[in-house]
């Protein structure tokens, strides 16, 4: 039976309720599909911090990048770290240091009612946002009343994540993928519509559309059934896949992943640590399944991920 070495930070908030209503559900579906999970819990979180003062040490993010097959994470986010370091140090310290520069979000509707939309057409699209530029590196400076942020693109940076889009349209039979930025306003993302050109043209089999980001948004919402692959920058794609969670369902039922092809991917539900529920029994764990889901299918294990998938789907219905 192939193991797989998988590191659980729970987090702060819902995070640990989540997580902790996911596990039993992923065991029975690895060991349905003979495959088992070796979980370690890892102390890292607003508790940590408090106590220890320590965010991420050096020798847990070396443990992290050397020793597992995965990182399952819970939510992070507490009020009782005002500027939140730790969360900053150990999310988007792992997406930078891992250099895990595809953000993936699958929106789908699992169910017919969840949608606010007046449709019934199907939605079920995927968004690739580059995870490692833009104005998320926090570049920047503040003198007395001006505030600067730089929003950073790469040719690597941008090609990468575009071919990424385009090689996953291709392996799932899709034939669109459409590229948003605003480079009709901001001169840097010239460079999303040079790599989008150049990459598009491997890909003859997939039709290459693109869309300035406002355009985007409003045909998000007035007809999200024609989108199948979506890509775009780290802010962007932030707020275009928020957006899509809305359309089907919320962000309890947002699953994503961080990956780099042939690293251990961070997978992570969408929701937030919402300090206000935790406690209560009534936080949402669906997206934490879903989540297993995607971290399934990255380490080899579609059929299992696809369960997992069916069985929300059928929770939802019933």
């Amino acid at each position: 039976m192939k193991r797989h070495k998988i590191a659980v930070i729970a987090g702060d908030g819902i995070g640990p309720e989540v997580i902790e209503a996911a596990i039993p559900v992923l065991e029975r579906a690895a060991a349905q599909h003979r495959f088992g999970l070796d979980l370690e819990r890892l102390p890292y979180s607003a508790d940590h911090y408090l106590k220890t003062k320590e965010t991420l040490p050096d020798h847990a993010f070396r443990h992290l990048r050397d020793d597992v097959d995965a990182i399952l994470l819970g939510a992070l986010g507490d009020p009782r770290v005002p500027a939140n370091e730790h969360a900053r140090d150990i999310l988007l310290g792992l997406r930078f240091r891992l250099d895990l520069y595809i953000n993936f979000r699958p929106v789908q509707l699992l169910h017919p009612d969840l949608t606010p939309l007046r449709s019934d057409r199907p939605i079920d699209f995927v968004v690739f946002r580059e995870n490692t530029e833009g104005v998320y590196l926090g570049r920047g400076h503040i003198d007395q009343d001006e505030y600067v942020a730089e929003d950073v693109n790469t040719t690597k940076g941008v090609e990468r994540i575009i071919r990424a889009a385009f090689q996953w349209a291709q392996a799932h039979g899709k034939t669109r993928v459409t590229m948003s930025d605003k480079a009709n306003a901001v001169p840097a993302h010239q460079v999303w519509q040079e790599r989008f050109k150049r990459v598009a043209a491997e890909f003859p089999g997939i039709e290459a559309e693109h869309r300035y980001v406002d355009a985007l948004a409003l045909e998000l919402v007035r007809d999200p059934a024609r989108f199948q692959v979506i890509v775009t920058n780290n802010l962007f794609g932030d707020i275009l896949s928020d957006l899509g969670a809305a359309l089907v369902g919320g962000l309890g039922v947002a699953a994503s992943a961080n990956l780099h092809p042939g690293r251990a991917g961070l997978f992570e539900p969408v929701h937030g640590s919402a300090p206000p529920l935790a406690g209560k029994g009534v936080a949402n764990p669906m997206a934490a399944v879903l989540t297993g889901a995607l971290m399934f299918e990255q380490l080899g294990h579609r059929e299992a991920a696809r369960d997992l998938e069916r069985a929300v789907q059928q929770t939802l219905a019933a």
